[in-house]
């Protein structure tokens, strides 16, 4: 079990690296939150606007595989999040503690490589989900805008501009703590827009102005197969973060047993929003539901399917949460690059720290919004990023990293349900993986380089 990071020690509960010069640590995952701040985190690197896309995946799976699998991810999730947890208390206990998933992984599972695999993989997700929440709050204010004038020329390109300016202003918070009552505001948001959006598809199903219902699958055997695998792909996406060790890092040491609270308060709210989300999308609309509930009530043409102002409400909450959601998976790639870039002996706020994180968080937004506005196709690529990203993270790695740090017996049910769990998963994710480039594939014809409409 040694590794390049193994020397991350720790005294008095303080890692090496927050003792020592790393900017990363000291700066971005500055260790003096309490449990709540962290389920605040944890809540808003999972409860986003991505909800919205559950009667989507429900219309590759049907009624029942649908509540089953949402089920099944749910569960999963929670017990791979609680041994993940496990983990990073049990080596903290030993006077290792880790505040990065790379680092833990690298130690635990004793593999120089496995750094460089987890900073790739977090690296594609954290990318992935900036570029995801940039392109949806244009969207979000595209719809607002568009509500209030209908003969507005301006392009979805435009709003992605828009709120790229916003979020360099938000990105130059340096440290996941000055986020705590902004991701406690995207905790409250979350269940507001979700509440809007179920009561408008229960309002649409009964008003006879949806579509009528055809919840009827693929005729395509192999079509279906491939839907069911880009669905569950999805459904790892929306439940996936892939920052766990980074969140928990921002609890002040000792955090052996805090983050399981955190963890508790998140999956409240995930039981809270996501069933009914899921059920009230796919019941008023089917299969004729699109990557985004809201936007199916609010069709580009004909009237909105629900009151206008409730439409239009929720769509305020979903932008001012995905600026939160931006945010937190932002810090990841900024703790990497100021690792390096910032120098822990000057102040955070001094000249000579300001002016690279101005310099490189503008640039990296900047990066992200071109991507989201030349390549606006967020279904496909979201089932992409659930089977390449968040599946090794959240549904693997964990399993791996329980069995090799705390070592239950082969006899023992546990390790063969973790090494169940992996082989299931792995598979799933390779399926899906493929599933889901082969839709990008399949949906080319559609694809337009700065499309003014978000590409299903």
């Amino acid at each position: 079990m040694a590794g390049p990071p193994a020397a991350e020690g720790s005294v008095n509960g303080l890692s090496k690296a927050e003792r020592g010069g790393d900017a990363g640590a000291t700066f971005v995952l500055a260790s003096k939150g309490t449990w709540w701040h962290a389920g605040f985190h944890l809540t808003t690197a999972i409860v986003g606007p991505t909800i919205l896309t559950l009667p989507y995946a429900f219309r590759g799976m049907g009624w029942g595989l649908g509540l089953v699998s949402l089920t099944g991810v749910a569960v999963v999730t929670f017990y791979s999040y609680f041994l993940m947890v496990k983990v990073l208390d049990h080596c903290e206990q030993q006077g290792r503690r880790h505040i990065r998933f790379r680092e833990l992984a690298a130690d635990v599972l004793g593999a120089g490589w496995m750094l460089y695999f987890v900073v790739f993989v977090q690296a594609a997700v954290n990318t992935g989900v900036a570029i995801g929440c940039i392109l949806l709050s244009g969207e979000a204010l595209k719809l607002i805008f568009s509500s209030l004038h209908p003969d507005s020329s301006l392009k979805l390109y435009q709003f992605i501009g828009m709120v790229t300016v916003v979020m360099i202003l938000l990105s130059q918070l340096p440290s996941f703590h000055s986020l705590r009552y902004i991701n406690l505001g995207s905790l409250l948001l979350s269940l507001g827009y979700t509440s809007l959006v179920v009561a408008g598809s229960i309002m649409a199903g009964y008003s006879g102005k949806a579509p009528r219902k055809d919840f009827s699958l693929d005729d395509s055997k192999s079509t279906r197969t491939f839907n069911i695998f880009t669905s569950i792909s999805i459904l790892a996406s929306i439940f996936g973060n892939g920052i766990l060790p980074e969140i928990q890092a921002t609890v002040a040491p000792p955090a052996t047993g805090k983050m399981v609270k955190g963890l508790t308060l998140c999956y409240t709210v995930i039981g809270i929003t996501f069933y009914p989300t899921a059920v009230s999308g796919y019941w008023a609309f089917g299969n004729k539901v699109n990557s985004n509930v809201l936007k199916t009530l609010m069709p580009d043409e004909g009237p909105s399917l629900a009151p206008t102002w409730l439409l239009g409400l929720a769509a305020v909450f979903v932008l001012l949460q995905l600026f939160s959601i931006g945010l937190v998976y932002s810090l990841v790639a900024y703790e990497i690059m100021e690792k390096k870039s910032a120098d822990p002996g000057r102040g955070k706020f001094s000249k000579r720290n300001l002016i690279p994180r101005l310099i490189l968080r503008s640039l990296y937004m900047i990066a992200c919004a071109f991507v989201a506005a030349m390549l606006p196709f967020f279904g496909d690529i979201n089932g992409v990023v659930g089977a390449v990203g968040f599946i090794p993270l959240d549904f693997v790695l964990p399993m791996l990293l329980y069995n090799t740090a705390l070592k239950p017996p082969r006899a023992s049910g546990v390790y063969w349900v973790n090494v169940s769990i992996m082989v299931v998963f792995t598979c799933t994710g390779i399926m899906g993986a493929f599933s889901s480039i082969r839709k990008l594939v399949l949906d080319a014809h559609k694809f337009k380089l700065f499309s003014n409409d978000v590409v299903d």
